[in-house]
């Protein structure tokens, strides 16, 4: 059983979509890991169709990769939840690597990460994770797994939910739309940029900060998009 297990997951990692698949485990579990990912939200988050999203869970089953219960969804096994570590380790060491070391904009690099995460070896992610100084934070402020797969916790709160008055340092910033990480940096807010909560205005949907003596108006949905520390 262990042997067919092993084969079977040795052919199934060697294609790109089951590395994304794991991520995208990962990320619709929760930060415990302990809730179920229905189909319908792994298909949304990687632009599938829910059936063909089923179909890759039961393979995925067979490999010891997931636990899948048909109408109840996925959750990560220990091996998987260890290799979906691994891949983002991969994916926002490259995203650091491509801001640090080639001075791309953190609104540019999540697409490229994407491409090079599936080719890049094991000792390549080493060693640019020495010359980066081992961080723990990538671009945006998501968490670097470390080589045993350890993971920071992020502390902050959502910057829509600061009152007025509220100074505030941002910790973290929402990859997934490259729009709002090109608006955000050319009105001068990245990590560390300190500010302050100017007004609040829920009914209209917006939150008026000052950052860098400059002032900057952002829409409520995005600003639940930043985390910061008051």
């Amino acid at each position: 059983m262990a042997g067919r297990k092993q084969t079977e997951r040795v052919s199934i990692m060697a294609t790109s979509t089951a590395e994304n698949y794991l991520k995208a485990l990962y990320h619709a579990c929760g930060e415990d890991q302990q809730e179920n990912a229905s189909t319908g939200d792994i298909a949304h988050r990687l632009g599938l169709t829910p059936g063909s999203v089923t179909g890759m869970l039961k393979r995925m089953e067979r490999a010891g990769l997931v636990d899948y219960t048909p109408h109840q969804g996925a959750r990560l096994t220990s091996v998987g939840r260890k290799t979906a570590l691994r891949i983002i380790r991969r994916h926002r060491l490259l995203e650091l690597f491509l801001v640090e070391s080639l001075g791309m904009g953190w609104d540019e690099v999540h697409e490229e990460a994407e491409l090079l995460e599936h080719s890049a070896s094991d000792r390549l992610i080493d060693r640019i994770d020495q010359h980066l100084g081992y961080p723990d934070r990538d671009p945006h402020g998501d968490p670097i797994p470390d080589a045993r797969g350890n993971v920071v916790t992020v502390d902050g709160i959502p910057l829509g939910e600061c009152s007025v008055g509220n100074l505030f340092v941002v910790c973290q910033v929402d990859d997934s739309s490259e729009e709002l990480l090109r608006f955000l940096r050319e009105g001068g807010l990245e990590l560390g940029t300190t500010g302050k909560v100017l007004r609040a205005e829920p009914v209209a949907g917006i939150i008026e900060i000052e950052i860098n003596n400059r002032r900057l108006v952002i829409g409520r949905d995005a600003s639940m998009k930043i985390l910061v520390r008051q």
